[in-house]
């Protein structure tokens, strides 16, 4: 049973995590609204399509602050380890926003602000897997996918028995959310970054713009 001191973070990192800041963000920079350019996802990626790269970054940079936040306003403010509960309730916020019926971003750049608030080695680790395998691969989703297994796996090898099930559930939440990219990748559709037709496909396909940190 969550009791108050539990629940109030949790509410809190939902609001925070829910904000869509790259419809907000895009809207204001008077190019529309974002659901209706390119893939239609509120992630940073489509916000560059849609604005530019100076809005696309302050997406980016905006959706790592939300996990950020949450960490630190239930860390601040609650007792125990409230931190997990603020850390939860962003991301869930970020996939699942009810102000958008639930059809939020994919959450690779939240779940790095929730890594960096709780521990920054657990975020240099998976930064450093985003890195390596977007690199090797030239996918982002990929890097994004492999760092959300390499948070977990952190935990685990530092046996961490606090934070390895909340990692672990999140990973499986973003490899949900990633589902799409996942076959494409299988298939080798996945568009690979600089490919002179990856605008295309991802609008055709409808790929997200949260696989990057």
């Amino acid at each position: 049973m969550i009791d108050a001191y539990q629940f109030a973070p949790l509410l809190i990192g939902y609001l925070l995590g829910s904000i869509p800041f790259g419809i907000i963000l895009v809207r204001l920079a008077g190019k529309g609204d974002l659901r209706a350019t390119g893939s239609g996802n509120i992630g940073a990626t489509n916000a560059v399509r849609a604005a530019g790269k100076g809005i696309g970054a302050l997406v980016l940079f905006l959706d790592l602050l939300k996990g950020v936040a949450a960490v630190l306003v239930a860390r601040h403010f609650f007792p125990d380890n409230a931190e997990l509960f603020g850390a939860t309730g962003a991301l869930l916020g970020h996939l699942y926003p009810i102000w958008l019926k639930f059809r939020g971003g994919k959450g690779v750049a939240t779940f790095f602000g929730i890594l960096l608030a709780l521990n920054w080695i657990y975020a240099a680790i998976a930064f450093g897997a985003w890195l390596f395998f977007f690199l090797v691969t030239r996918i982002s989703a990929a890097g994004g996918l492999m760092a959300a297994v390499a948070a977990p796996v952190t935990a685990l090898v530092r046996g961490d028995d606090t934070l390895f099930p909340m990692l672990l559930g999140f990973t499986l939440l973003i490899w949900w959310k990633h589902r799409a990219n996942i076959a494409r990748i299988l298939s080798g559709s996945e568009p690979r970054f600089g490919a002179k037709r990856a605008t295309a496909e991802a609008a055709q396909n409808g790929d997200d713009d949260n696989s990057a940190p």
